[in-house]
């Protein structure tokens, strides 16, 4: 054998040497059923996305859209307008992660029709654009504004809020207190309450992944009752157009941003109060004060300022607008006569009236 030969170089790799052929080919083929699998996997993936998309556009070109779409900073966002024009305007804002609030709140408008009921659909909700900028208090009260000063809108009007839009009514009523006559928080949110709250922040948005690929869309064909109200109080075609909205919707940017931001949101409230004139009903869900041992206190201790407010516990979960209805209209009425009597007699500093209706 020549010098040469002697000094090739051995190309055996060394995680392979020493292993018999046989050991080494099963290691093979499962890399290859694995590199199969998972590109089995993304093609079916990106079908899933390439169809719900093409599903979504379909849906969304053969269904009419409801209210206006009004120019705000960072976008466009929805405002639908009902009840009858002219009469004292209320204004309704959702909680957070509704899919569609003019829909949801369809039960409580009906039974406002005395009122010029306007719902503005903030950036994540109904027809209004996905993405938005940064889901601060702050941006979130500025873009109602400038929705509402688009619209030919009588002020003073009332704020009536569900949920989260506890904070954006606070926020609003001492940002603008000469065009807010009242405030209404169905089952509010408070600041202390939720200072702690935690929520992931700057991560991966999952939800909205798996809405993209269509997940949601199948969950929603398999079970479409799972995302229906309980209530019995909306219409079939309120229910079905509540359905599609939540496979075009959830998971989206904007109400990604708002949940990481509950925490900061709550901690930049803190210390705020309503103005003292200001006159504030807050509606309580019966479910809550029996499971949150400082629900009533903390809606007690929020408005202890407030010279004309009201605390009305009713029987029912959070969404008390999905079955208690009746009951609020005619205590929002109730409450905002009441009001208007006692700017001329004020009531002592901090009387409160704490109503509980069995029904």
């Amino acid at each position: 054998m020549s010098q040469a030969s002697r000094q090739l170089p051995n190309t055996t790799s060394h995680a392979t040497q020493g292993v018999p052929e046989k050991r080494r080919r099963p290691f093979r083929r499962t890399l290859k059923t694995t590199g199969i699998v998972a590109l089995t996997a993304l093609g079916l993936t990106l079908a899933s996305t390439a169809a719900n998309a093409l599903l979504e556009q379909q849906e969304k070109s053969s269904t009419a859209q409801y209210g206006d779409l009004v120019e705000v900073a960072g976008g466009e966002v929805n405002v639908v307008r009902a009840g009858t024009e002219g009469a004292q305007p209320l204004v309704l804002l959702s909680g957070l992660g509704t899919i569609a609030p003019a829909l949801d709140f369809a039960p409580l408008i009906r039974e406002l029709d005395a009122y010029d009921v306007i719902v503005v659909e903030g950036f994540g909700y109904g027809y209004s654009d996905m993405s938005a900028p940064e889901r601060t208090v702050k941006n979130i009260s500025t873009e109602i504004h400038q929705a509402l000063s688009s619209l030919d809108l009588e002020k003073p009007y009332v704020l009536a809020g569900h949920s989260i839009s506890g904070f954006y009514t606070l926020d609003y009523a001492n940002r603008y207190p000469s065009e807010v006559s009242a405030v209404v928080g169905i089952d509010p949110s408070v600041p202390t309450q939720l200072e702690e709250h935690s929520a992931a922040s700057g991560g991966i948005n999952i939800i909205g992944i798996l809405s993209t690929i269509g997940v949601v869309r199948t969950a929603v064909s398999v079970a479409p009752g799972a995302v229906d109200p309980a209530s019995d109080d909306f219409t079939t075609d309120e229910l079905e157009r509540m359905r599609q909205m939540t496979i075009w919707n959830f998971g989206n940017a904007a109400v990604a941003d708002e949940s990481a931001r509950v925490a900061s949101n709550a901690a930049a409230l803190q210390g705020v109060t309503y103005p003292e004139n200001l006159p504030v009903l807050h509606f309580l869900a019966s479910d809550n004060v029996a499971t949150n041992p400082n629900w009533l206190e903390s809606h007690k201790n929020q408005l202890k300022n407030v010279r004309h407010h009201e605390i009305v516990e009713l029987n029912g979960p959070h969404n008390l607008h999905w079955t208690q209805s009746a009951a609020m209209a005619q205590k929002i009425t109730q409450f905002l006569q009441d009001s208007a009597t006692s700017q001329a007699s004020p009531t002592p500093l901090g009387a409160s009236t704490e109503v509980t209706q069995g029904n």
